[in-house]
């Protein structure tokens, strides 16, 4: 499932991770680390919702 920043619009996609911060393709956005936040907006986990 993809989860899409609702400050930004950017779209979390597990399949792509987020490589350009140490998140592997294939980690879930529920494994993501707690501290992880958004790389367009910089906005945190809790400002995401399912796509």
């Amino acid at each position: 499932m993809k989860y899409v920043c609702q400050v930004c619009g950017y779209v979390y996609d597990p399949a792509e991770g987020d490589p350009d911060n140490g998140v592997a393709a294939g980690t879930e956005f529920a494994d993501l680390p707690a501290e992880w936040v958004c790389p367009v907006c910089g906005a945190d986990k809790d400002s995401f919702s399912p796509e």
